[in-house]
């Protein structure tokens, strides 16, 4: 269904037959041949423009790459192209043919490629000539075909003299047509607590990410739309493809630098006349230290986030200068976008909402049974009997976690929370991030919310940490705002701040100031990591109490 539709007309349409490079992208290119991609680089002014028939003929060409290197329909490709035009080209190519593109962010280590390559049995990799020195540290003397764009490497195809050499056009006879539930994609975890796992998806998934971009995102056909995303991660297909091309919005993408600049992203906003933004909570939290009166912010209409809670403080403070209330939503690598508050909605600053259009999502206990107001149980979305759309088919080459996380008709997402009386879900962690300290059970997001609203705090994180008398007591990581230095004195002050804000027992009794914190691709922060470093000390101090 393209184009703009109203949420009473709307309805999901799953064709036996699909393929959105195809049915979608080229579609546009006939009856819209509107700008598309607005691309711009790493200065934040430098930009070129794509329109849907550009994409067609790029996508066509990396297609006959394909074609011509002997790639089949079901076929996996390694996938390390950053925030830059080819990715469009490559990823499009890869549905046209069936292809099945794993997308990976540039951060990965040699051996973090390797597993991947290994656990998926990749037939080829497509990367980007900025981690060819990681590349060749990796055994890929399996991959029957290697591309790099933008250098020339012994043993690597170049990306640009091949697509000079491709005509525009595809000759659909040689490739094989692709059902709905054909493979479309795959995504690995982040691996926060054990190696990561394959998420297959098929074409569904690229016709629920409707739900994402109509109802969350707000989303019409004349907007500009921008959501802040590496490319290896599956948020960059929730913001700058599926859904977004299938109402025919324009979607931006910058090449971020490695070091996340607020000033360059206020700036973007305000030159390149954004209408809808999405971030996740970090980018605002680093964005509102700025000071907002002097961008303008009259094109912004709807601004979004996801990946954790927003904390109350930031959303009021955006909400001051831009006029624009952040409506938070929820999902996975493993879905579209299941949880929301949408624009028809009162916004709860900290609740991500209530369930997305056409999804069943409840809060439940260990053994499936629903539980009552105010109470913190599994976040699960119904699955069966029938399957909702964009659910992903399993973990691939993995029965065992696929089972495993599956309880009964549900889906356990592994995240915690609980809803209020008006039926709002209110996020508390990860299954493992719950603490439990002096008799009672804290999420880490209520104490970070409480530690965020200090003027002194820019970012906050929040673990257990074993204590000999309580077991268990709250510790904080605080990056201090610009301006503060750490302190003694400041610590107290932080402590009380905490205590005025929420329950007293919820205070941290320890608070350490760091200058960063560990964070996965997509922008969330590893507690696990942080809970790694505190044993890590641990066994440190108890190896020199009893070291001669």
């Amino acid at each position: 269904m393209l184009g703009d539709v109203r949420k009473e007309d709307f309805k999901i349409v799953v064709p036996e037959y699909f393929n959105f490079g195809f049915d979608v992208v080229d579609k546009w290119a006939e009856l819209d041949d509107k700008i598309a991609l607005i691309w711009i680089d790493t200065d934040g002014k430098t930009y070129k423009t794509f329109r849907f028939s550009d994409l067609k003929r790029m996508s066509n060409r990396f297609a006959n790459i394909l074609i011509d290197r002997g790639y089949k329909k079901g076929d996996m490709l390694y996938v390390m192209v950053p925030r830059v035009p080819e990715w469009y080209a490559v990823m499009l190519g890869c549905f046209k043919v069936g292809v099945v593109p794993m997308p990976a962010p540039k951060i990965l280590r040699p051996k973090d490629i390797y597993y991947r390559l290994e656990k998926s049995s990749a037939k080829g990799a497509v990367i980007y000539y900025n981690v060819l020195d990681k590349m060749m540290e990796v055994d890929t003397s399996k991959l029957l075909h290697k591309m790099v764009i933008g250098a020339e490497a012994n043993g690597w195809e170049n990306f640009e003299k091949a697509m000079n050499n491709v005509p525009d056009e595809i000759f659909m006879d040689k490739i094989e047509k692709t059902k709905t539930s054909d493979p479309l994609i795959i995504y690995f975890t982040s691996g926060t607590t054990d190696f990561p796992k394959m998420v297959l998806h098929d074409g569904g998934y690229a016709i629920g990410h409707q739900i994402t971009a109509r109802f969350w995102q707000d989303l019409k056909k004349d907007d500009i739309h921008w959501t802040l995303s590496d490319t290896g991660w599956g948020k960059a297909v929730w913001g700058k493809l599926f859904g977004q091309w299938f109402i025919g919005t324009t979607v931006v993408m910058y090449n971020a630098a490695d070091a996340f600049d607020p000033k360059i992203h206020l700036d973007i906003i305000q030159n390149f006349k954004i209408t809808t933004f999405c971030a996740p909570p970090t980018a605002y939290r680093m964005m509102i230290l700025q000071d907002l009166s002097k961008y303008n912010f009259d094109n912004l209409r709807h601004s979004v986030s996801a990946g954790e809670p927003l904390n109350p403080s930031v959303y009021e403070r955006w909400l001051e200068y831009t006029g624009n209330k952040i409506y938070d939503g929820y999902g996975q690598t493993e879905t579209v976008n299941i949880i929301a508050t949408t624009k028809d909605m009162e916004v709860k600053p900290g609740s991500m909402g209530k369930p997305a259009f056409g999804f069943e999502v409840d809060i439940l206990d260990d053994d499936g049974n629903p539980l009552g107001i105010g109470e913190i149980g599994h976040i699960a979305l119904k699955v069966k009997p029938n399957r909702p759309i964009g659910f992903f088919k399993g973990y691939y080459k993995d029965e065992e976690a696929t089972k495993n996380s599956i309880h009964g008709d549900w889906y356990f997402t592994g995240d915690k929370a609980h809803k209020d009386k008006d039926g709002y879900f209110w996020f508390v962690g990860r299954a493992d991030d719950v603490i439990k300290t002096s008799g009672y059970r804290v999420g880490p997001f209520e104490v970070e919310s409480a530690l965020q609203s200090h003027p002194a705090v820019a970012e906050n994180a929040v673990i257990g940490v074993p204590d000999e008398l309580r077991g268990t007591i709250i510790k904080a990581f605080v990056v201090l705002a610009p301006g503060f230095e750490p302190s003694d004195t400041l610590v107290s002050e932080l402590q009380e701040h905490v205590k005025k804000e929420t329950a007293p027992y919820k205070y941290p009794r320890k608070i350490e100031f760091v200058k960063s914190l560990p964070k996965t691709v997509s922008g969330k922060i590893r507690r696990t990591e942080l809970r790694e470093m505190e044993e890590m000390k641990l066994k440190q101090m108890n190896t020199d109490l009893f070291t001669p």
